[in-house]
């Protein structure tokens, strides 16, 4: 079974999980979804206290060959078993996610396009552009609410790793995008045309 890699990248709070999600809901049965943020690297040997310090939002801090064996597995028609990441512990996990082969593998992540080797899997390339303030506010409502993380360690991060690692290497790899979305999944013409593309390469 061929199937159609679609990604989606974009900044921290951007809206590529909407875009992702309305994308998958437009062809129900017929998607899977693989997210760059569960092949964090383990790190079994750091204490949680080092853990924390480590620079999460640098293309470094994926398993990206990991990721690529993933993505062909499943371009061949074979499912994968997926890490599954603790964000509670800045650790991966014990468990794993099995995703299956689909039509369409939708793959999302804030870095995917800063991968050479995970750009030239992706059939059609989407990045979700969404101004940095907006961003911001929606980063810290999902890591303090749906995390569980305090508001002083959202703000350290974000100015010690994430602004700089986004103005750094997420901001530049938009240039590698076939399609620049701005405002993500609520830009209902921009949703339109790329269901209409995906329908078009699906058949």
């Amino acid at each position: 079974m061929a199937s159609l890699t679609v990604g989606v990248a974009g900044g921290t709070g951007s809206g590529k999980t909407t875009l992702t999600r309305k994308l998958v809901e437009r062809f129900p049965g017929k998607s899977s979804v693989v997210f760059h943020d569960s092949y964090y690297k383990a790190h079994d040997d750091l204490a949680y206290e080092e853990r924390c310090l480590l620079n999460y939002d640098h293309p470094d801090a994926f398993d990206n060959d990991l990721m690529v064996e993933h993505l062909r597995r499943l371009a061949a028609g074979r499912p994968v078993e997926c890490p599954v990441y603790d964000y509670s512990s800045y650790n991966r996990s014990d468990r794993t996610r099995r995703i299956e082969p689909a039509p369409i593998i939708v793959v999302e992540g804030i870095l995917i396009y800063a991968a050479p080797e995970i750009c030239e899997l992706l059939d059609i390339k989407v990045f979700v552009d969404t101004d940095a303030d907006v961003r911001i506010l929606r980063r810290i409502k999902r890591d303090v609410v749906e995390r569980g993380r305090t508001l002083e360690s959202v703000e350290r991060q974000y100015l010690t790793t994430v602004k700089p690692m986004h103005e750094l290497y997420v901001e530049p790899s938009k240039r590698n995008a076939d399609i620049i979305v701005p405002n993500g999944g609520h830009n209902l013409v921009a949703l339109d045309m790329l269901i209409n593309k995906v329908e078009r390469a699906i058949g």
